[in-house]
């Protein structure tokens, strides 16, 4: 019954309440004031804003602390294919994702003192996730921004120990603002005196909106490639700092920007004065999961259809930054081992497509777009194919990604099995997982 109870507190929410973003705490701060301001009552926060990198960051950030032998609570989003994904409880024996039960209680608590009042949806969950996390002893909490920072209902809490910024670029423009310094600007506003921050390597014009709003706040700044440095060397990680060098493993996850992201976590937990050791932070960094980014996928109805030895990929990525990202990633796959490679795109009309295929130029075989089943605001097949050849690619419009990778399978003919990359937005890869039978946890 807990499952059915969750799925209707959620259908009524969807149905009854506001689900777009409207930048404003005011909302927030009367509903925590009317709970006892649960969200003053977490354990001590690592706060993560950005524009690509957010979730692998915090997904190494938990590693690490739990492989210290730290409890963590964790706030993500969006979700995949299950709810809950976005509530991580801190446990002794590494975190729970919140059970139904837990949730049914805390979105109805929210829900029952909001009663009636204006509110968003991101704001009510959001809500039940202070409930949460105020409810449930830890040693810390990793928050994830969800949009922007300095208005994002997450940018309720008090001082950090510190305030996270990862890579920056073009996104959410109609949010945010048409130009890299607006966003940075309100990225940048996570930060407040009495904390410390931690930057990833950022554009110049970034870097500069950062280091403004740090002094501003009096707080120190700790700048990737300046005060902390993270290269590849032999194809392990190599860290320092002025606390000293750490030769450790590569990410689990792949991609040269995951040594960034990576990196921008270890900084983030020294910065913090959380003790961990070195063994703690290499086993952290090797073992981090976090779906769908640069996620080989296994056997399961959806793989099944493809032919025989193909690999097929799934990246949530969909924005320029994220194309550059993955483009890098496929371009050391086919260094290693070389395949044809097509593209299946599904993305929302907020995103800019022409700017996410550019970097796959003279990689991609062939592009197939499909449907945003899981929004509304899903880009028509058509109109994303037309966008990928403006980019200089090849493409035509599908109706599912089923059908892409059957069209693939039959109408292709290949010198070796192919390389297949399912991207563009989170929404399509929620539905690639759960349609391939494969549930995060």
């Amino acid at each position: 019954m807990s499952s059915e109870a969750l799925d209707a507190i959620l259908q009524r929410l969807t149905a009854t309440i506001r689900q777009d973003w409207d930048l404003s705490l005011d909302r927030m701060v009367r509903l925590l004031g009317e709970l006892g301001d649960p969200h003053l009552k977490i354990p001590p926060v690592i706060h993560i804003a950005g524009t690509n990198g957010k979730g692998s960051t915090t997904a190494y950030c938990r590693a690490i602390l739990e492989a210290a032998g730290k409890t963590c609570h964790v706030f993500t989003s969006p979700h995949l294919v299950r709810f809950n994904e976005r509530y991580r409880l801190g446990h002794p024996d590494g975190g729970r994702l919140a059970t139904d039960e837990q949730l049914v209680a805390a979105l109805e608590n929210a829900e029952s003192v909001n009663n009636g009042q204006p509110i968003t949806f991101f704001e009510l969950i959001t809500v039940a996730a202070y409930i949460l996390f105020a409810e449930h002893p830890a040693d810390y909490t990793v928050l994830e921004v969800g949009l922007g920072g300095r208005l994002d209902v997450t940018n309720v809490i008090a001082p950090p120990l510190v305030s996270v910024i990862t890579s920056i670029s073009m996104d959410h423009e109609a949010y945010l603002g048409d130009t890299l310094e607006k966003i940075a600007a309100e990225k940048a506003g996570i930060i407040k005196a009495g904390s410390r921050v931690v930057s990833a390597p950022q554009a110049p014009e970034v870097e500069r909106v950062l280091r403004r709003k740090s002094d501003r706040e009096r707080v120190p700044f700790l700048y990737g490639g300046e005060d902390w440095h993270v290269t590849r060397e032999n194809g392990r990680l190599v860290y320092q700092d002025e606390m000293g060098l750490m030769d450790l493993p590569p990410p689990r996850l792949l991609g040269r920007h995951q040594f960034v992201n990576a990196g921008t976590a270890i900084a983030a937990i020294r910065a913090a004065n959380i003790p961990v050791s070195d063994s703690a932070v290499a086993k952290g960094i090797a073992s981090a999961e976090w779906p769908a980014r640069m996620q080989r996928l296994g056997p399961g109805p959806l793989v099944d259809l493809a032919v025989k030895d193909a690999e097929v990929w799934l990246d949530g990525g969909h924005n320029p930054g994220a194309g550059v990202a993955i483009a890098e990633v496929i371009a050391d796959l086919e260094d290693r081992v070389a395949r044809p490679l097509f593209l299946i795109v599904g993305m929302l009309t907020t995103k800019d497509p022409i700017g996410f295929f550019k970097p796959f130029a003279g990689l991609v075989r062939h592009v197939f777009t499909v449907p945003v089943q899981a929004s509304q605001a899903g880009r028509p097949p058509a109109e994303l194919a037309e966008s990928a050849r403006e980019a200089g690619l090849t493409a035509e419009p599908a109706v599912s990604v089923s059908q892409a990778i059957q069209l693939i399978s039959r109408d292709w003919r290949f010198e070796a099995p192919p390389r297949i990359l399912i991207c563009g937005s989170l929404y399509l890869a929620g539905d690639v997982l759960k349609a391939n039978g494969m549930m995060p946890e």
